[in-house]
């Protein structure tokens, strides 16, 4: 299996993060994918390739215009505006109780306003090489993509960062600046492609959903956390289907706290029934592996085994596949979660030591 790696995912390099009204060490950091990087060029299953470039049309394509074109300044503005800093967050957001009864406000001119226009969040700071990051992790998802749908392969893998299914049309957070899987999945829709986005990762992708909620080219398939009690809180109930022609097109499948091995391949086993009956001529699965049993942001117990087995269950679908990164924040253990899903997905065992034995799962 091929996969595409640039190294300008390290251009985005936070040092801090605001959780819970104070600063700590960021859990979305350069480490993340060079975790992952190492652990697949060790295994001869795997062949990294180097992005192609692909401009910001694909992006805007899928993306309000004006954010492509605040990201692409904002940070150096900040510089500029209020004062040197090496992480930019909002500090103010345009909530529109504030001009409750007064008509809509303005358009905001200072970057310091215009932040809480376009970020919906304060864990995503923008720091000097973001934006580069950010349009490289595109780059990384439509090479991907270009590897199944134009060359032939069955399956290929983005190391995608910075993630992207948080990112909505109009909005970034979420550690999310432009949605990779999104934009993938929108320029294969529109090259006459039936697609199925298939999200499996603890946080719901609101952003995926928002963007595809109306349209039943791409269906949207995700499992995840239940948002009354895990990020984004807002998205991802099971009663959101979809509206107009998208009606039907969206599912959502929510973990109970606790969740393993066995929850994920059950609700995994339902999510694939309904691509199936899509017909899909490629899959696009948002990849997280922040249900992991020790994922220090989650609450689920799924192991590298099931990790495996969730793989190998895509594989059995039969179709084409574009595998992009998404979360996963135990550090240490991501890149062998990765090597093990992807291993799945490409009908080898759980890692290239492993040997079956009587009992194992295989």
């Amino acid at each position: 299996m091929r996969y595409v790696y640039s190294e300008d995912h390290a251009r985005h390099a936070p040092t801090r993060e605001l959780e819970l009204s104070r600063f700590q060490e960021p859990f979305e950091h350069p480490g993340r994918a060079t975790a992952i990087h190492d652990a697949l060029r060790a295994d001869p299953t795997f062949e990294v390739v180097a992005p192609e470039s692909w401009g910001t049309e694909p992006i805007s394509a899928v993306h309000d215009p004006g954010l492509v074109a605040f990201l692409s300044t904002a940070w150096e503005r900040y510089q500029e505006e209020v004062g040197p800093t090496h992480d930019v967050v909002p500090d103010v957001f345009l909530h529109p109780a504030v001009r409750d009864g007064m008509g809509p406000a303005p358009e905001p001119t200072p970057v310091a306003m215009q932040l809480g226009r376009w970020c919906f969040e304060t864990t995503t700071p923008l720091t000097d090489g973001t934006y580069v990051a950010a349009r490289s992790s595109v780059d990384v998802a439509l090479t991907a993509a270009a590897l199944v749908l134009r060359d032939g392969d069955r399956a290929a893998f983005g190391l995608c960062r910075p993630p992207g299914h948080h990112a909505a049309t109009a909005a970034y957070g979420g550690y999310c600046f432009f949605n990779n899987a999104a934009v993938a999945a929108h320029r294969a829709a529109t090259a006459g492609a039936r697609v199925a986005l298939l999200d499996v990762d603890y946080h719901h992708g609101n952003g995926s959903q928002q963007i595809f909620y109306d349209r039943d080219d791409v269906l949207f398939a995700s499992i995840h956390a239940d948002p009354v009690r895990a990020y984004p809180y807002t998205t991802g109930f099971a009663d959101e289907t979809g509206t107009g022609r998208g009606l039907g097109a969206t599912l959502n499948v929510p973990l109970a706290a606790g969740a393993g091995d066995v929850e994920l391949a059950g609700a995994l086993e339902r999510a694939l029934e309904v691509v199936a009956r899509h017909r899909p001529d490629v899959v696009v699965v948002s990849l997280g592996l922040d249900m992991y049993e020790s994922d220090p942001i989650a609450d689920l117990r799924v192991t590298r085994e099931g990790f495996h087995a969730s793989g190998r269950a895509v594989r059995e679908l039969g179709v084409p596949t574009v595998v992009l990164q998404e979360g996963g924040y135990a550090t240490d253990e991501l890149g062998r979660n990765a090597t093990a899903w992807l291993r799945g997905l490409a009908g080898e065992p759980e890692g290239p030591d492993h040997r079956p034995g009587p009992d194992d799962p295989l």
